[in-house]
């Protein structure tokens, strides 16, 4: 594999230094981490690989076998038991490591960290402070003063949401260079022209009725979008705006501005939400699907109107009736048709239905001509070169396949007998026929780009017949079958991670016809055509003219490149600290006790001077939880976090108190199976102070309303919270602590140990092992039930309720005890003495004052 100018410049750049480096979009950054597995691939060395899924390390792994890169790097997952994961390690060479696998051996020390050469982080964008590549990187730089750590990330707009995140992810990642290449870097541009394909824009012009719907969607979206602020006008709502709302990134804008404050937004507010979601559904649905398609969803959501009880508000516009009637024309044809009363003047032992008339998509008929095209330049070539066909999924890939072979009445027909049936009586026409309403199909306009080599330009004659045909529905009637390439293959752009770069290099296609595109794919033909000595790749561009999906393909590269020229400017006016590396004595992110630092010195004590401590801080956390966030935080604060296989708890602070954690939807579902209540049980039996832990998102709202608990479905609120209390009451001394999220739970956990004893890994093993062995407090010894009433006595405590217990062989035979035997079982008068009179004294202290009370309310 040879890396083009640009590509070398960036790998010396990030092998010479640490650094964070940031691409563009398709620019190829799985090259560069395979050039850095390649000078790395060393058995003398160890170099840990994080943020990579499986495809992606089957692919890389495939690659450099390609390669002939021996040894090959090793993958460690969950299916590597403990003693295999420290021999691998002890191997060498580059791994490809789970982050929550790495986490847990690096604080069992199975992982020698010292011995580590260095950890490249791929996508490093997700590298947030309470993640677990995060936490890696802190274990690291505690041990590891001198390996490298290297960032790759090909999201520069993942860069610029927030306050200063490019300086808080490097900070993050500890380094201190940051390397961009953007695609209007002078370097890329100078490597991509040397060889670029011959490009072929189509932009294909949309019929009168989708223009119409179009544009009467795009009203409703701004209708709702008014309506949105109109009825939140103290909420700051800048991202929402009806540019954004046809953006691929909508739900995510969406979301990080209303989910904070969701419980507070009024119902309507939610719905106008959830019916611009519909909308842009609508709005794919136009140009990516056929007209039966799109008029079967607009039907079902026009029907399901007179069903819903909260009807959305755009259906009474009249952009909605606009956009059903037209819909509807595009499948039925427009009212210059006959009557059917006229009909049956003409033919009254007739019978007249419906007439069927679908509008034929206009890029079937771009690509039919495209195809027609090609076959016509290789007719007299005996080995007929491929074409490759890029579609958005696999639906459009089999819609297109069906109709190469079988026509576009064929396939419209087979649509509306799936989607529509017999329902509105039309009697479907028979195959081959159908004519477009308007007797012609769309023009389209054809651009060239200038070619960088002119013997590969193609004639002028064929320019020119291109330019001046402007296929009409009688010609393409003509060809309802259009000529089937032999070669012909299609790609769906929902497919797996790098899965198109593959193909391109095993089929090695002449042409390629992107019928739906995005910026990652024509990049990546563009890296395809500069990478390889072949001959000149022709790339047909598919779009539709003055479209949604033309406004999203430019918003998309706008927003790129808007956010390279923030990072831009970012990187010239930030200013790095220098031990921001981690590599010398001092970061605030290395300290080992964070909480004890920040107390402020008292001059009582020897001048302000703090005795060392002989014993770190630590809190034992069940191997389970290192899937949240918690534990990063918690070590993020100065606190040892041993793993360990707990049966009781998930967080054992000190040696009394023990935390059972739940999100919101834990907590919900364990209150329903009755889990909870076992593990409260549990807790309470073993731990003076059991506390449960209720924990929210942070960017979801604090309250028990919104998404989860809806305020309308008061029954299910209403359960919820009877079976909260039913517990607490149930379990006195259970207490609950409520946390906005981990960051506020992780300060708790920091107050709760203060001054307090550290807990005992042996002792929080011990408890599981006592509990299967049937010892001392055993839940298998004695019946749970009389356990917990006998608990409930007065008298009785967690110290003498095993004497009672051993003493006496049911609670009837205690009952009939004397206050002596009860005071010798208890070993303490005063609560035998409290234990007797609860058991024998009766329910009314005075009788004849009960019934001088009686009395007098009778009067």
């Amino acid at each position: 594999m040879s890396l083009l100018e640009f590509e070398t410049q960036m790998f010396l750049d990030l092998h010479n230094e640490d650094g964070l480096v940031i691409v563009a979009k398709g620019l190829g950054i799985e090259r560069l981490l395979l050039s850095l597995i390649k000078v790395h691939n060393d058995p003398g060395s160890l170099v840990l690989v994080l943020g990579t899924t499986a495809e992606e390390e089957e692919f890389f792994i495939s690659q450099l076998q390609a390669d002939n890169v021996n040894p090959l790097p090793k993958s460690i997952t969950a299916d590597c038991g403990t003693k295999e994961r420290t021999d691998v390690y002890l191997t060498g060479g580059v791994l490809f490591v789970t982050s929550r696998i790495l986490v847990v051996d690096m604080l069992m020390e199975r992982v020698p960290i010292d011995l580590i050469t260095g950890i490249i982080v791929y996508r490093a964008h997700k590298t947030l402070e309470s993640c677990q590549e995060a936490f890696i990187l802190r274990l690291y730089r505690q041990k590891n003063k001198t390996g490298f750590v290297k960032g790759l990330s090909d999201s520069a707009v993942a860069f610029t949401h927030g306050f200063s995140q490019v300086q808080r992810m490097m900070r993050n990642l500890f380094v201190k260079k940051l390397f961009l290449w953007p695609r209007f870097q002078a370097d890329v541009i100078a490597s991509l022209e040397k060889r670029k394909p011959e490009v072929v824009e189509i932009r294909v012009a949309m019929t009168p009725a989708m223009n119409i719907i179009q544009m009467a969607i795009l009203d409703i979206i701004a209708s709702c979008v008014r309506e949105i602020k109109k009825c939140n006008p103290s909420i700051e709502m800048e991202d929402i705006t009806v540019e954004n709302t046809i953006a691929r990134s909508f739900e995510k804008i969406v979301k990080f501005q209303l989910d904070p404050i969701w419980h507070q937004i009024g119902p309507k507010t939610k719905r106008l939400v959830s019916d611009i979601k519909t909308l842009r559904t609508l709005l794919l649905y136009l140009t990516q699907h056929d007209c039966v398609t799109f008029y079967s969803l607009v039907k079902s959501i026009h029907d399901s109107a007179t069903a819903m009880t909260q009807v959305s508000d755009w259906l009474f516009l009249d952009a909605a009736d606009t956009l059903y009637v037209q819909a509807k024309a595009r499948v039925y044809g427009t009212d210059k048709r006959p009557r059917k009363d006229d009909q049956k003047q003409k033919n009254p032992d007739k019978k007249v239905d419906p007439s069927f008339q679908p509008e034929h998509s206009p890029k079937w008929a771009a690509l039919s001509e495209i195809l027609a095209e090609i076959k016509e330049e290789n007719k007299e070539k005996a080995d007929l070169n491929t074409v490759l066909i890029v579609a958005e999924d696999d639906r459009t890939c089999g819609q297109l396949s069906e109709y190469l072979c079988c026509g576009a009445d064929t396939v419209l027909c087979n649509l509306y007998r799936k989607a529509v049936g017999d329902k509105d009586g039309v009697q479907l026409p028979p195959l081959g026929r159908g004519e477009d309403d308007n007797g012609e199909g769309p023009g389209k306009r054809r651009k060239k780009a200038k070619n960088a080599s002119d013997g590969q330009k193609k004639k002028g004659n064929q320019d020119s017949e291109m330019e001046g045909s402007d296929m009409t529905e009688t010609e393409t009637e003509g060809m309802e079958s259009p000529p089937a390439f032999p070669n012909t293959i299609f790609h769906p752009l929902k497919s797996a991670e790098f899965a198109l770069q593959q193909l391109l290099h095993s089929v090695e296609p002449k042409y390629i016809i992107l019928y739906d595109v995005n910026i990652a794919t024509v990049r990546e033909i563009e890296m395809y055509q500069a990478t390889r000595a072949k001959e000149v790749l022709r790339v047909y561009f598919l779009m539709y003219e003055d479209s949604i999906d033309e406004q999203r393909y430019l918003t998309s590269l706008r927003r790129e490149k808007d956010a390279f020229e923030f990072l831009i400017k970012e990187k010239s006016i930030m200013v790095i600290p220098e031990e921001q590396d981690g590599k010398g004595e001092y970061h605030p992110d290395l300290i080992d006790d964070l909480g004890k630092s920040n107390e402020p010195a008292s001059s009582r004590k020897a001048g302000g001077a703090v005795a060392p401590v002989s014993t770190s801080r630590r809190v034992i956390v069940d191997l389970r939880e290192f899937r949240s966030e918690l534990p990063s935080l918690i070590h993020r604060r100065g606190i040892n976090v041993q793993p360990v296989t707990i049966e009781v708890g998930d967080y054992i602070l000190t040696p009394e108190i023990c935390v059972e954690r739940k999100s919101l939807n834990d907590l919900i579902g364990s209150l329903n199976n009755g889990r909870l209540y076992n593990q409260a049980q549990a807790m309470c039996r073993y731990y003076k102070r059991p506390v449960l832990l209720i924990e929210f998102n942070q960017n979801q709202p604090f309250c028990l309303q919104g998404k989860h608990l809806p305020s309308s479905e008061s029954t299910s609120s209403q359960t919820f919270v009877s079976k909260l209390i039913l517990l607490t009451m149930h379990f006195p001394r259970l207490r609950l602590l409520w946390c906005q999220s981990p960051y506020a739970t992780a300060e708790i956990f920091d107050i709760l140990k203060h001054g307090k004893e550290e807990p005992s890994v042996a002792e929080a093993q011990a408890v599981t092992e006592k509990e299967l062995q049937d010892s001392g407090k055993s839940s298998d010894k004695y019946n749970p039930a009389p356990q917990d009433f006998l608990l409930h006595l007065p008298g009785v405590g967690l110290k003498n309720y095993t004497s009672l217990m051993r003493k006496f062989t049911c609670l009837a035979d205690m009952f009939k005890a004397s206050e002596e035997e009860l005071s010798s079982a208890m070993g303490n008068a005063a609560q035998a003495k409290a234990l007797w009179q609860a058991i024998h004294n009766p329910i009314e202290h005075n009788p004849q004052k009960a019934v001088a009370q009686r009395k007098f309310r009778k009067k």
